[in-house]
């Protein structure tokens, strides 16, 4: 270990030391104040002679009299198996009163890419119990399924509700060993949220199979970079040394980018879109790649980060970035929210690339597959009539238009809406998805097979429909 006094500059969260060799990148640094208090960094940037130190306590008190001292190592969480059911800080640090943590082992938060040969395809359906997910954009172990939502919508509520309903059916039936456990990564968030998480956890008793890492608003920005880090590396080690599923919830991610772009700006960078950093694409990667199941391991790791689009733009650089690295993602809608629809997710611009390999025979049923399209098609040519019925209006209309535009009302009422405490089995949310189909003559299901048709097209309810 090395201490210098030779600080040069302090600019935001960062601080410039003078130094008279190299200084080895991502190393740990610990700054003392003239009142002894104790700082931790990391270096960000090493030339040999000056070295750019992020801090994450913020620099409020450091001046040029404080003491570096680089440690030598680069930043490592204490893993173990006894961190479930504990509440820490964004820097790691235990904040529920209990005991200090005593650690198997030290890993460092960086981790290590998981070798494309040795990961093993996610195709194992996980049921959240919310239908417009199962049925329409199924979550796979293993999977990155980004929530994308916006400022005053209920995306915590959602992921509360996946955090507290998902399981794997197929390994219950056969009553295989599914230990699972929710690491929760708070970035930025406020304490009023805080609060509302950390309830329903409590509430449910789910926070005793839970690690919860919090950094509220108030927190340093630039520990916002570390916490998602810690949280996965928990994840890692809890999912390939542990053999639990372990299912990470990250919220929110634009939070980490806005400290990624404040950073940025403090170290002079060009900036890229937006005034985000350049680099931005591949720090994201490095966080959402660290999902995924590995070859002969037992557990697995899946990923639900939440991001909040400015604006409610999808094309901004975050959500933009996040689609192409992620496989999907889930739409919360505002206005299905200013509907009263629960949870207000849109279907139609929402995405599960790995569905079709979570789904089918053997894995949830053989007619799913068929179900989602046909409804996703339904649902679309009725919100298709919705615009045409702003011009024209309803009477303008052919029968077969009506028909559609009572299916999308049925639709968002009974398949979308069905409240943050019911949980739906995926043979119960198909059975509504038929009933739904029912509505509809049958030459219009054209995406179906007609074994599937014979087996659960309802025409009593095709008939009632007409009458009607």
């Amino acid at each position: 270990m090395k201490e210098y006094q030779t600080i040069t500059e302090i600019s935001g969260p960062l601080v410039f030391v003078e130094t008279d060799e190299p200084v080895g990148y991502d190393e740990i640094v610990e700054i003392e104040t003239a009142d002894g208090q104790t700082r931790r960094g990391q270096v960000l940037d090493s030339t040999s002679e000056h070295v750019a130190i992020q801090v994450f306590e913020g620099t409020e008190g450091i001046d040029r009299q404080s003491s570096v001292t680089f440690l030598g190592e680069t930043m490592k969480m204490p893993v173990t198996e006894d961190l479930l059911g504990r509440v820490l800080d964004g820097s790691g640090n235990p904040i529920d009163d209990g005991p200090d943590i005593v650690p198997e082992e030290r890993r460092d938060i960086v981790g290590e890419a998981i070798n494309p040969y040795s990961r093993e395809y996610p195709e194992d359906f996980i049921q959240t119990g919310v239908s417009v997910i199962d049925g329409m954009n199924t979550l796979v172990r293993g999977q990155k399924l980004p929530i994308f939502s916006a400022s005053g919508l209920p995306h915590n509520e959602l992921a509360l509700q996946i955090a507290r309903q998902a399981s794997v059916p197929e390994e219950e039936e056969e009553g295989e060993d599914t230990e699972f456990a929710v690491i929760f990564g708070a970035m930025g968030i406020t304490a009023e949220e805080a609060n509302e998480f950390m309830d329903d956890f409590e509430r449910t008793g789910a926070l005793e199979r839970s690690v919860v890492f919090m950094n509220l608003a108030n927190d340093p920005a630039v520990e916002r970079t570390i916490t998602p880090r810690l949280a996965l590396t928990t994840a890692e080690y809890l999912a390939f040394d542990q053999g639990y599923h372990v299912l990470v919830i990250l919220t929110d991610v634009t939070n980490y980018c806005e400290a990624l772009r404040e950073i940025g700006a403090a170290r002079e960078e060009v900036p890229g879109r937006r005034g985000y950093p350049g680099y931005m694409y591949t720090d994201l990667a490095q966080l959402y790649e660290r999902a995924g199941r590995i070859k002969g391991q037992g557990g697995s790791i899946t990923q639900i980060p939440i991001l909040t689009m400015p604006s409610d733009d999808i094309t901004h650089p975050i959500p933009d970035l996040t689609g192409y690295i992620t496989e999907g993602q889930i739409l919360v809608d505002r206005g299905l929210n200013s509907q009263g629809i629960q949870p207000p997710v849109d279907p139609l611009p929402s995405l599960s690339r790995l569905m079709d390999d979570g789904i089918g025979e053997g894995l949830t049923r053989g007619d799913h597959g068929g179900v989602s399209d046909q409804l996703y098609a339904a649902y679309a040519e009725g919100e298709d009539k919705r615009d045409l019925v702003q011009i024209v209006g309803r009477e303008a209309l052919s029968e077969r238009d009506n028909r559609y535009l009572d299916f999308a009302e049925a639709f968002e009422e009974q398949f979308v809406q069905q409240g943050y405490n019911t949980d739906r089995e995926i043979d119960e949310t198909l059975d509504i998805g038929w009933d739904l189909l029912s509505m509809l003559p049958e030459a219009e299901l054209n995406r179906v097979d007609e074994d599937d048709i014979e087996e659960h097209y309802q025409d009593d309810v095709e008939a009632e429909v007409t009458a009607d």
